[in-house]
């Protein structure tokens, strides 16, 4: 290795030649340059090779992530617009209930209600979706099956209500149940901050705003108590529909029905109007049970 060797390269056509002069152990470094050349090309090869392959598999697994997403979205908007049929068909069960004064739903029931409907916002939430895809789809799966449960339980509990029907028309017919005028909710039942007199205090019905002439209808069958001007109240019409329901009519600007008169429901009492204490064009629609005022929604099903 340590020796010198010679290299005598000789020039063919003119006659010439080159003497070269190498150590052992240079020409040792040299081979063991070109293997390690040789095998460090090989590596890198096939770790390209390999990223190569990686680099699909991410990829391909990337695009089925997307795909998995867009599925779960779309499974969960499903899940949530199920949620929100279950949740009207128990609203207008509530207010079946209450025009067939039938029991209400136990504590128990509203409670596992609650528990499912949180459990549905908890489910859409794109966070979770992000963290833990495997445990919301199991809770998802779960979600669905107690929907379909409660769908269920709702079916019966709509028979049930149908059969009371069937046996309780005419209390049906003289229990208010439709909207008595067209127009634009602009405030509901409860505590509200006068447009007025600018104080917090209890609005006792539902303030419907419409053009001023818009046709008022009876929401049932009853009999006309109140027909004429009536203070703050404007032109009013009151009507009593029996079994301690009566329901009252403001700010109209007129009344085409007399004390006595006898109404079915989707008959013509009146017209909208500004009567009154009024600050525009509106019905106040009130529903009083046993003469307390109550939230006019709950006697609304269409």
């Amino acid at each position: 290795m340590f020796k010198n060797y010679h290299i005598v390269i000789f020039k063919d056509r003119e006659g010439g030649f080159r003497k070269l002069r190498m150590r052992g152990w240079f020409g040792v470094f040299i081979f063991l340059l070109v293997c390690a050349s040789i095998g460090s090309a090989v590596y890198f090869f096939g770790y390209y090779t390999e990223s190569v392959v990686l680099a699909r598999r991410l990829a391909d697994a990337q695009k089925l992530l997307r795909a998995q997403t867009a599925q779960i979205l779309s499974l969960a908007g499903k899940v949530e617009s199920l949620e929100k049929d279950v949740r009207r068909v128990q609203l207008f069960d509530s207010k079946l209930r209450v025009l067939l004064n039938v029991d209400k739903d136990t504590p128990e029931e509203n409670e596992d209600r609650a528990e499912t409907q949180a459990r549905v916002g908890e489910m859409v939430n794109p966070l979770l979706l992000a963290r833990h895809r495997e445990l919301f789809m199991r809770r998802l799966h779960s979600v669905v099956d107690e929907l379909s449960g409660s769908v269920s339980l709702e079916e019966v509990g709509q028979q049930t209500l149908v059969t009371l029907l069937r046996g309780n028309k005419d209390s049906l017919l003289s229990t208010p149940s439709i909207w008595p005028v067209r127009g634009t909710l602009t405030s509901g039942f409860g505590l509200r901050r006068s447009p007025i007199s600018g104080s917090e205090r209890m609005h006792q019905g539902l303030d419907i705003s419409n053009r001023i002439g818009t046709p008022i209808r009876a929401p049932a069958r009853g009999a006309v108590t109140f027909s004429g001007p009536d203070g703050a109240y404007g032109i009013c019409i009151t009507i009593d529909h029996g079994n301690g329901i009566a329901t009252r009519y403001a700010h109209l600007s007129k009344s085409s029905v007399n004390v006595g008169d006898y109404v079915q429901r989707g008959d013509v009492i009146g017209y909208l109007g500004n009567t009154g204490r009024s600050t525009g064009p509106h019905l106040h629609y009130e529903v009083h049970v046993r003469g307390m005022p109550v939230n006019p929604m709950r006697y609304i099903l269409n």
